[in-house]
């Protein structure tokens, strides 16, 4: 019997589709991405820089890759389904060293863009960074984009089978947020990761929108695990404690240690620099306090070079990401062995120093 290890990639190749569906009660039109295991005729494929996908996140800004194969023919069958909802200023794709890597292990996962609240939103000004009204917005329209996804993809819209009573959702930062809030709404939604979320309560920000707009009223027990940053610049740790601490049981909440906010993003190095410079060029601009306090922030940040390495970030979120799903969506009984033993012990014998919340 092959000994369960969740943190290496999966025997099954990934194939990614690209959909826009609209969601008529709303009139509200999105692309949504969706990750899948792909047929044998596939294999090694998604591995091979000469046919892996390719996209722009940003027009006229470069192309990515990513480890799946575009509209590869999907292997037949049911699987679990795990939605996933973007960071402020994000992408669908910010992530898919995760997606690819579920997807390799027999699931499928959907990712929207909440449209207006993009990368190319931000690029362009028109996402209202700042503006509580946006914000407003946003907590009304984030957690329906999530809803909306899951019934496309229950009803079949995708063309693939999923399983009703294996849903699970993920997201980062305001998509971490996304995943609590629509936990209050949407009772298909069995088990949650949320990564880096915001919505937690702090010294500095005590009446917070996005915090008092979490109840935590679920309605039924939902497994949720976090995964956060000691050295979160954007959110920090202060915030994660109290949403853990508000979260019902049962709840876990893994802290990786000398990592930060953008160590849950594909490109963790050049997201995190490139955050950075862009942050410190609007410091240029500003003036009064919100220059200090945005001063005070990019002080606080680290370059990339002295943090941990992003492949030691991927490895952590794959692997206790997986055994999550796989432990409460699937009911392996060798994830949830794995999860309830030394975590601690577990991710230093891999290279990577963790503390568990308590």
């Amino acid at each position: 019997m092959t000994e369960y290890n969740p943190f290496t990639r999966g025997s099954l190749p990934v194939g990614t589709r690209r959909y826009i569906w609209t969601d008529i009660a709303r009139d509200h039109t999105m692309p949504v991405d969706v990750w899948y295991p792909a047929t044998e005729a596939h294999r090694g494929q998604d591995m091979d820089p000469a046919t892996m996908d390719t996209y722009e996140m940003v027009p006229g800004m470069g192309k990515t890759s990513q480890h799946a194969v575009k509209d590869a023919e999907a292997l037949s069958g049911k699987y679990p389904l795990v939605v996933f909802s973007h960071g402020f200023g994000g992408e669908r794709r910010q992530s898919t060293f995760f997606y690819t890597h579920l997807a390799s292990h027999g699931y499928v996962v959907a990712a929207m863009d909440h449209v207006g609240n993009t990368t190319v939103d931000m690029i362009s000004g028109a996402s209202g960074a700042g503006d509580p009204a946006v914000i407003d917005q946003f907590i009304a329209s984030r957690p329906q984009d999530a809803s909306f996804v899951i019934s496309q993809m229950l009803d079949g819209a995708s063309g693939h089978t999923v399983l009703p009573d294996q849903v699970g959702m993920s997201g980062h930062s305001f998509g971490g947020w996304t995943t609590l809030r629509t936990l209050e709404t949407d009772t298909r939604i069995k088990a949650a990761l949320p990564l880096a979320p915001a919505g937690g309560f702090t010294r500095v920000d005590p009446d917070n929108v996005m915090a008092t707009t979490l109840s935590f009223q679920w309605g039924r027990e939902v497994p949720t695990l976090y995964l956060v940053s000691d050295l979160d610049s954007i959110l920090p740790l202060e915030g994660m404690r109290d949403l853990y601490h508000r979260n019902p049981e049962p709840r876990t909440s893994v802290v990786l240690n000398n990592a930060d906010h953008f160590h849950f993003n594909d490109d963790i190095e050049q997201a995190h620099d490139g955050f950075k410079m862009i942050m410190t060029m609007m410091s240029a601009n500003m003036e009064g306090e919100a220059r200090k306090s945005l001063d005070a922030m990019l002080n606080a940040m680290k370059p990339a070079s002295e943090l941990v390495a992003g492949k030691q970030a991927y490895d952590l979120i794959n692997g206790l990401g997986l055994a999550h799903f796989d432990a409460h969506l699937r009911g392996n009984a060798s994830a949830r062995a794995l999860l309830s033993g030394d975590l601690v012990a577990l991710l230093a014998e891999r290279g990577t120093v963790i503390e568990l919340m308590s």
